[in-house]
C-alpha cells in the first residue's frame, strides 16, 4: 500500500519535503526498482525510487521488522544506487546526491529519536565533512522527542505508525488528508481489479466450455457418420448422441462405433434402448 500511495508524485514529493526539510521540484517516481548486476551477487529491490529535476536520487524503504544491520544495509543500498548512476567515461563529480531513507515502525537505534540523519565526516575534525553527497536517514514512528522535529514530520510519522482505526481519523493536516484519499482510491481500484479478475476467469471458463462444446458436437457428428455407414441411424439415437457433451464419453463412443459390427451392437454397448 505504501508503494502504491507514493507512486503519486505529489504524495512522494510531500513526504520527501517533510523528511528532508528541503524544497523539491518536479520528481519522477519508480516503484519497486530492481537493481541486479550479476545473478551470483545480492540484488536490491527498492520500495520507492525517485529523482527530481536537479537529478538528486531518493530511495524510501518501509521497515516493519527489525533490521539486524541497518548501517550495512544502507551502505549496500547506496553502493547499488551509485552503480546505476555512473557510466564508463563519466567523472565522479557527476554523481548526484543520493538519499536513502528507512521509515521504521520501531526505534532502530533505541535512542528515542524520531529521525536519525547520518553523513560522512572527519572524526578528528567534526566540522570537516566528506562532501560525498550521500545522506542516510532513519525515521522512527515510535519516537519521543516531539519538540525536536517539525509538526508536519510528526504528523506523517504518527499517521504511518497508526493502527488501522487511528489512520482514518482527522489529523487536521491537508497532506495527511491527501494520503488518506489516495489510499481509499487504491483500495477501491484493487477491489475493482479483483472483480475484473473474477469476471475474466468466468469469461475464460465460458470460452473453454464453448470450445469443449464445439469439440463435443464434432465428435458426436463423427460417431453418427460412422454408424450411418453401417445402417440408418434413428432420430432417437442421433439425438441421444448429439446431446452428450462429455468428451471422454464421446471418445469412448467413437471407438465403439468403429469396432461395432452393427448399430444394434453399438446401442447395446452404450446401454441405449428405444
Amino acid at each position: 500500500m505504501f508503494g502504491a500511495t507514493m507512486l503519486d508524485e505529489a504524495n512522494c514529493r510531500g513526504l520527501l519535503e517533510r523528511i528532508l526539510e528541503i524544497p523539491i521540484g518536479t520528481i519522477e517516481v519508480d516503484k519497486e526498482k530492481s537493481i541486479v548486476y550479476r545473478p551470483e551477487f545480492k540484488g536490491v529491490r527498492l520500495d520507492v525510487y525517485a529523482k527530481d529535476d536537479t537529478n538528486r536520487r531518493f530511495n524510501v524503504e518501509m521497515q516493519v521488522l527489525r533490521e539486524r544491520s541497518p548501517g550495512k544495509r544502507s551502505r549496500y543500498y547506496h553502493s547499488q544506487i551509485d552503480m546505476d548512476l555512473l557510466y564508463a567515461g563519466m567523472d565522479y563529480e557527476q554523481l548526484p546526491d543520493t538519499y536513502v531513507i528507512f521509515i521504521c515502525d520501531y526505534d532502530p537505534f533505541c535512542s528515542g529519536k524520531y529521525r536519525y540523519i547520518f553523513r560522512n565526516m572527519c572524526i578528528e575534525d567534526e566540522t570537516l565533512h566528506l562532501q560525498d553527497g550521500s545522506w542516510t536517514i532513519f525515521l522512527n514512528t515510535k519516537g519521543t522527542n516531539d519538540s525536536e522535529i517539525s509538526k508536519e514530520l510528526l504528523n506523517i510519522l504518527k499517521f504511518i505508525g497508526a493502527e488501522q482505526e487511528d489512520s482514518l481519523k482527522d489529523y487536521d493536516d491537508p497532506y495527511i488528508k491527501q494520503l488518506q484519499n489516495t489510499i481509499d482510491a487504491v483500495k477501491r481500484d484493487r477491489e475493482m481489479g479483483k472483480r475484473y479478475m473474477l469476471l475474466e476467469e468466468l469469461l475464460m471458463r465460458e470460452r473453454q466450455i464453448s470450445k469443449e462444446m464445439g469439440i463435443a458436437e464434432g465428435m458426436a457428428k463423427s460417431v453418427i457418420s460412422i454408424l450411418s455407414q453401417k445402417a440408418s441411424v434413428s432420430e432417437e439415437l442421433s439425438n441421444h448422441i448429439m446431446n452428450e457433451t462429455n468428451l471422454q464419453t464421446l471418445e469412448h463412443w467413437l471407438e465403439l462405433a468403429i469396432s461395432a459390427s452393427s448399430i444394434e451392437q453399438f446401442m447395446e454397448n452404450i446401454h441405449f434402448t428405444v
